[in-house]
């Protein structure tokens, strides 16, 4: 996961710039789909930590040239930012005190002023040289065994208590308290004023516990039925036909299957890369260039690389590792000023797109089933499994 996050991070800076990724990582739909086409449980709470542990392992040694620099984390790791912000200050010129006092003040909002039952466990601070950023924080519901992800960038925070999150990423449920909402400037406000008049803020909660207050709605505070972005995930944790835009799924097939562009030969298929590693980076091509749109179905990402918890089926390590190389190559290749191996990738996801209207292929079912009757040839690998079993037949 490191390492295909890195080469996918590169490939989306070299395409689209700095500020592109970020706008993709402060989106919940992207950023499942990103962690399950890396191989990760597409439906646990633990893509989060894993996609943010693989991007800062893998951009570590390449935050100078990226410019791309990731502080934080999960538990202590998310108390050291601002000493992490502060070493990026020193290394970019950056204003290391405003980048902390960001930090803090993303963290209160999530923690304090949005009060809907998850504890924040996990901060992650992405920065750029220019000082654009974008933050990730997620929380956890320990009676629900459930976590919620809240999503924040730098361009669309005009006021940290003015509706600031790009997204916030959860199954709704229980009363929520949102005081960083646009439209609670006058309970923020009437706050301010009780802290400053105690005895006026005795004598009105003694008038509610004797029920002498009328209760009315303010119409300032109904907020009707604006919607928040969310990813609405299912209650299961397998995949499931129903998870998965089957059209999109054979269009993938159909470019793997007819080889890809016509250049694609010359550029890519080189010993060792067939059709199941060419649909895999269809996959990981629409990731990096697909439109937002296309990620309403993150469980679709998880059909290149499997998960490591065996669903929808154990990660193809052979397939992984070519995809891998491949892109890495194409990577390296444009870095050096030649574009073709990486156009190339595109052309694909194009491809797949254009053909996806008219194609036809295996249900779900047995798309799945073949994969894991090939499972072991393809050295198949899942958490709990024997390492060696691939080897086997086992």
């Amino acid at each position: 996961m490191t390492l295909l996050g890195r080469v996918m991070a590169e490939a989306i800076v070299h395409h689209y710039g700095r500020d592109e990724l970020l706008r993709r990582l402060s989106h919940p739909f992207w950023f499942q789909s990103f962690g399950a086409v890396m191989g990760m449980d597409w439906h646990s709470s633990g893509i989060t930590t894993s996609v943010i542990g693989a991007l800062k392992r893998g951009l570590s040694p390449l935050q100078r040239e990226l410019g791309i620099y990731v502080c934080g984390g999960r538990g202590r790791h998310a108390r050291q930012t601002p000493a992490e912000l502060e070493h990026v200050g020193e290394q970019t010129g950056l204003n290391a005190r405003a980048l902390a006092q960001a930090s803090r003040l993303v963290a209160k909002v999530d923690s304090a002023a949005v009060q809907d039952g998850f504890d924040l466990y996990l901060h992650a601070f992405f920065v750029t040289p220019t000082g654009s950023w974008c933050v990730i924080q997620q929380g956890m519901n320990a009676e629900r065994s459930q976590a919620r992800r809240y999503h924040w960038l730098s361009d669309h925070v005009g006021s940290f208590l003015d509706s600031p999150h790009a997204a916030i990423d959860g199954q709704p449920g229980g009363t929520i308290l949102n005081l960083a909402h646009a439209g609670a400037s006058q309970n923020r406000q009437a706050s301010l004023d009780l802290l400053h008049a105690p005895d006026r803020t005795v004598a009105v909660l003694k008038q509610l516990r004797n029920g002498n207050v009328a209760q009315e709605r303010n119409p300032e505070f109904d907020f009707g039925d604006e919607p928040v972005p969310h990813l609405q995930m299912p209650a299961h944790h397998d995949v499931q036909a129903s998870d998965v835009d089957l059209k999109r799924l054979h269009g993938v097939l159909a470019a793997a299957a007819d080889r890809g562009p016509k250049d694609f030969r010359e550029l890519l298929l080189t010993p060792g890369v067939g059709q199941r590693t060419l649909a895999s980076l269809a996959l990981v091509a629409e990731v990096i260039h697909g439109a937002p749109a296309r990620f309403s179905d993150p469980a679709r990402f998880s059909l290149a690389h499997g998960g490591k918890d065996g669903h929808p089926f154990p990660v193809p390590l052979r397939v992984y590792d070519e995809t891998l190389r491949v892109l890495r190559s194409a990577v390296n290749r444009a870095k050096l000023g030649n574009e073709d191996r990486l156009a190339a990738i595109r052309r694909l996801e194009v491809q797949a797109r254009r053909l996806e209207k008219a194609a036809e292929g295996p249900s779900f079912e047995e798309f799945i089933a073949r994969e894991r009757a090939v499972s072991h040839r393809l050295g198949g690998r899942s958490v709990g499994a024997d390492p060696l079993a691939h080897l086997t037949g086992a």
